[in-house]
This record gives C-alpha cells, sequence and structure tokens, in this order.
C-alpha cells in the first residue's frame, strides 16, 4: 500500500476552498485508490500548509496512473498558477519500497 500526502501553500489563502473542491473531482478516478481526503486549515489551529491531500493506492502502479490520469493532469495545470510551494511524500505502508 502506497501513502501519497501532498501539502501547499497557496498564493492566496482564500482560494483554498475552490483548490480543494477542484481535487475533490479526482477521488475514486482510478482502480487501485483506497483513500483520497482533501482538507483545508482550520482557523484557531496549527498550520504552516493551506491544502493538504491524503491519498492512499493499493501500489505505485495504482499511484502511477492517478498520476497520469487526464483528469488529474487537467485539475493539476489548473490549481498550479494558484500555488505558491508544494511539498509531497510518497512512502510505502509496508516498507517493501526501496
Amino acid at each position: 500500500m502506497i501513502r501519497h500526502i501532498v501539502m501547499w501553500t497557496l498564493k492566496k489563502p482564500g482560494d483554498a476552498g475552490h483548490f480543494k473542491a477542484q481535487l475533490d473531482t479526482c477521488a475514486g478516478l482510478v482502480p487501485g485508490m483506497h483513500r483520497f481526503e482533501v482538507a483545508i486549515r482550520t482557523a484557531a489551529l496549527e498550520a504552516n500548509c493551506d491544502v493538504v491531500l491524503y491519498s492512499e493506492f493499493t501500489d505505485a502502479a495504482a499511484l502511477a496512473a492517478y498520476q497520469n490520469h487526464p483528469h488529474h493532469q487537467q485539475i493539476s495545470a489548473g490549481l498550479g498558477p494558484l500555488r505558491a510551494t508544494r511539498s509531497v511524500l510518497d512512502h510505502d505502508l509496508e516498507g517493501t519500497t526501496p
């Protein structure tokens, strides 16, 4: 199982709701996607990013299918200009991927 976590800081934090709504359209996009959750920062709680994506995939092939899916590519291209920074961490939950 591969966990895919992405965090964005936006140029305009007020765009977070729109950013989340667009990302939410990618839920269930490919077979092997087991979890897909998008969240935005909550006032009065600590955060150093504006939007986070937490997702899990059966394997690296399912993650690659998601990343290369035309809809994901379109959403990513549209959201790119809104972001100031992007951080990502993919890791193997079983610890078998080097």
